[in-house]
This record gives structure tokens, sequence and C-alpha cells, in this order.
């Protein structure tokens, strides 16, 4: 028999399950909700990055991938922060968490900056850029490194064979047109076309060379973008993500703990671990127990369970007593005794609504579900009153050796499923007129 109740260990959480929880707990959810918000709130100040924006740098001429990061490194130094810091206000080392470097495509470093305003953020990237390019350039144009003189010495080399070169083509010239049509006329118009050739070819490196030149040559792409808008995690997302994630959470313990729950629900299983028969399923009204509630209880009014089943009928629709009666018409004589357990309010309720229809001479015994005692009484058989989903098989057991070590013999069970009427009956206006002061 599987349970109908959609909240048992051994059903897939429904959707009816999930319904159950929202009715039965809304209220503690929305205040894990809250909680939930609140610690967003807090994380914002330290998770939320505020506003970003980039400003991009153009490295003119050819580059190597080694010198473009070098270059992005250079961007973040020490040096260059500390300028602008000096412009901007306060300090490199407290710039240096702020902004970012990366290298893009067509020899660009990207500078991104991260402010507590949009104006900030783009004033912090377009004075990065602007230092980083005044750095760089002070640092080329003052370089007399090897690498400088080389390309100096290798342009000036190529000036002087490109000179040599125009000089030994207008002498073959010269000669070439004299008009002889000879062997060495022939040879020389080939060595003429052989130099046309190299001066060619020295041009082009020539030209290279210029290009080189001006590796230093660095250009600001425009002012960064003022941002419109906070960076991703903003402060409303942490805040609603925060909510969401603790609500999440609280329907996920409900059902965890549903899942886990090893409460007997099943007749036959509570029949075998009670070693007697099940004689009635009694449907009542499930009612808060008779103790006083604590404050959390009463201000979540979470003191019941949430998986009571609920039934679309009015409350006076569900009549327990007839069934109480039938109960009763089935025990023998012998049965006197009406046991329960401790924590069980619906069962003790029905123990003791049994035990009036019984007689005077039925009693009502409650013992403790983790230690049951039975004391030692003139009854010869006792009925087990436990409501659905209460108390686990082993639990059971332990009543029922209880009850055997006591001499008793279980009569039967009697079985209280709680259930909460969803309708609700208009007041007459004799009822309305009677609540009126």
């Amino acid at each position: 028999m599987t349970d109908t109740g959609g909240y048992g260990t051994e059903d897939t959480v429904r959707l009816a399950t999930v319904g159950q929880v929202l009715r039965g707990r809304w209220r503690t959810l929305v205040v894990l909700a809250v909680l939930g918000a609140t610690v967003g709130a807090g994380s914002s100040l330290f998770l939320s990055p505020g506003y970003r924006t980039t400003a991009s740098v153009l490295l003119q001429g050819p580059r190597e991938a080694d010198e473009l990061l070098t270059q992005a490194e250079v961007a973040t130094s020490s040096v260059v922060l500390d300028r602008t810091a000096a412009v901007l206000g306060g300090t490199g080392a407290e710039l240096r968490d702020r902004v970012a470097t990366s290298v893009a495509q067509g020899n660009v470093i990207t500078i991104e900056a991260t402010g507590d305003t949009a104006g900030q953020a783009q004033r912090m990237a377009d004075q990065l850029a602007q230092e980083f390019v005044k750095y760089s350039t002070q640092i080329i144009a003052g370089s007399g490194d090897a690498a400088v003189q080389l390309a100096q010495e290798r342009r000036e080399t190529l000036r002087q064979q490109v000179s040599q070169t125009n000089q030994r083509i207008s002498e073959l010239s010269a000669k070439a047109d004299e008009g002889q049509t000879t062997v060495e006329s022939l040879q020389l118009r080939t060595e003429l076309q052989g130099l046309r050739s190299s001066i060619e070819q020295a041009m082009s490196a020539l030209n290279a060379a210029d290009t080189a030149s001006g590796l230093g040559n660095m250009v600001v792409l425009g002012s960064a973008e003022l941002p419109t808008s906070a960076a991703a995690p903003t402060p409303a997302q942490l805040v609603l993500g925060g909510a969401v994630l603790f609500f999440l959470l609280g329907v996920l313990g409900h059902l965890f703990t549903a899942r886990t729950d090893r409460r007997l629900r099943d007749e036959k299983e509570i029949a075998a671990a009670l070693g007697g028969p099940v004689l009635a399923t009694v449907e009542v009204v499930d009612e808060p127990p008779a103790a006083e509630p604590s404050r959390r209880a009463k201000f979540l009014h979470d003191d019941r369970p949430w998986n009571v089943p609920r039934v679309d009928v009015f409350p006076d629709e569900i009549d327990d007593h007839v069934h109480f009666h039938r109960l009763v018409d089935r025990l023998s004589p012998r049965c006197r005794l009406m046991l329960t357990a401790e924590g069980d309010h619906a069962g003790q309720r029905a123990a003791e609504r049994i035990a009036a229809l019984a007689g005077s001479r039925a009693t009502v015994v409650t013992v403790n579900p983790t230690r049951p005692v039975v004391r030692d009484t003139d009854a010869e058989e006792v009925l087990v009153v436990v409501s659905v989903g209460s108390r686990s098989a082993w639990e059971l057991v332990g009543i029922a050796e209880a009850c055997a070590d006591a001499g008793l013999t279980v009569a039967g069970a009697a079985l209280i499923r709680p259930v909460r009427p969803t309708r609700t009956r208009p007041e007459t206006p004799a009822e309305a007129l009677a609540g009126t002061p």
C-alpha cells in the first residue's frame, strides 16, 4: 500500500508535496527569504564590484605577443598607478584592486577600471590610460638599449647600400647606352636588372625599419564609456538572489526531512510492527496541541505538522463519532486498556474518547515511545491508539514488546489520521449578530 499523502519516504517528490510545504510553512519560508535578503544585502558590501568601464590603448607597428603582455603589465605597474592616484587622489595601492588589463586583438591593451560611481570609474580608466601612454613613451624615448641602437645602425647601413646601388646603376646605364650590342653589353644589362631588384629589396627593408622605428607610438582610442548601470552582481541582484536561495533551501529542507522521515504511514507496516491487526482507521479534524506553543510557534504558526492531508469538506462533515462507536463495538470485554505514546496529541485525544465510550472500567495509559514501560494491570488485552505518521517502526516494536512484558495481548491498533478541512461555512445573520458587542 503506497502512501496517499504524497510525502512518504517511498514516493517521489511531487508538486502536491511542494504545495503542502508552501501552504503549511509559508510564514517560515517568508522569514527565511527575509533572512536571505539581509545576508545578500550584507554581502553586497564585499561582492558587488560597483561601476565598471574600459579604456583602450592602440600600440602601433608590428608587435610580438610577449611584448604586448609586458606592456599590459606596465599599465598596472606601481609607477603608473602612483601617477594616476596623484591626479585622482588616494594611493596607488588602493587603485591596484580596482584596475585590470588585458590584451585584445589588433595590438590593443584594454584597461578596465571599477569605481563606486559611474563618473569615478570613467575618470580612473581615462587617467590610467593617459599615464600609461606617457610612461611608456618616456621609457622608449630615453632608452639607450642595444635594440634601439641596432635599429639605427641598420637603417644607416641600408641608406648607404641604396646610395651605392644608385651610383652603380648610373654607371652601367651610361655604358649600356653606347649603342653597341655585344656580349659585354648584354652582361651589363643583366647586371643592371639584378641591381634594380636589389635596390627594391633594400627600399622595402628600409621601409620596414622605418615602421619599426615607430614602436613607441601609442594612441588612446577615445574616452572610456560612462557606465549606465552597476556591474553584476549588483546589490539588488544579491538581495534577490539571497532571498530566493534561502527560500529554496527552506523548501528543500522540508522536502529532505520528509524523505528521510522513518515514521510509518502504511497500515500494513504499522500492523506488522505492533503484531496485531488494524481495527479501524479514523479521520479526525487536526487540532493544535493542548500545550502552550512557544513564541516562535505563535509567530510562525508552525506548531502543527505541515504534511497533514487537506480534504475539500466542511469541518462538521467529518463525523468521527460514528467510527469511534463502531470501533468500541469490535472490542472484546477483556480489552480495557487504551495505550498511546507521549507527543502524539491526536492519538491521546482519540484514546480518551475511546475509553469514555468503552465505559468506566477502561483506562488510558501514555508511555514514552523511546523507552516504553507498561505497568502491571488487571487488563488482558490492550488497544494501541496511534496517529498515522507519528511513530517509527522501532518505536512501535518497542511498544509491542513492553505490552508483552506486562502480560498484555495487543488486540489491535486504532489508527488516527488527522486531516484539515479546506472549506469554511459563512456566518449566518444570527451568528454575526451574536458576535457583535
